[in-house]
């Protein structure tokens, strides 16, 4: 998709600062960040929604969450803990239209989310 921002940062036309990489995603921190640990986590196919899923992406999305719990080691968040987001269209606040996987840690969060 040529007018994805995170495709443009997946080819590297534009900057990213990226903490994550293998075959399957690539992770890169939230220029809007909400904790003092915000990384998006994107799988390197362009796949817009969660409802875009289909059962060839299971690979794919399990590599997400593997991701997810590599760099929450890297960054030290295992034992204090983390959170893990999906946001799916805009009533979810989706704005970016790749799927992501938004991993948040370093504060204590607070329930609900919003």
């Amino acid at each position: 998709m040529t007018d994805c921002l995170f495709c443009k940062i997946r080819d590297r036309e534009i900057p990213g600062d990226i903490v994550y990489e293998n075959n399957h995603v690539l992770a890169f921190n939230d220029i809007n960040s909400v904790a003092p640990t915000h990384i998006l986590i994107i799988p390197k196919e362009h796949i817009p929604t969660l409802n875009d899923l289909e059962e060839n992406h299971t690979q794919t999305m399990g590599e997400l969450f593997l991701a997810a719990k590599a760099i929450a080691s890297k960054e030290g968040l295992s034992d204090s803990g983390y959170r893990t987001i999906f946001n799916c269209n805009e009533d979810a606040q989706q704005t970016v239209f790749h799927i992501h996987l938004h991993l948040i840690g370093g504060r204590k969060m607070t329930w609900p989310p919003g």
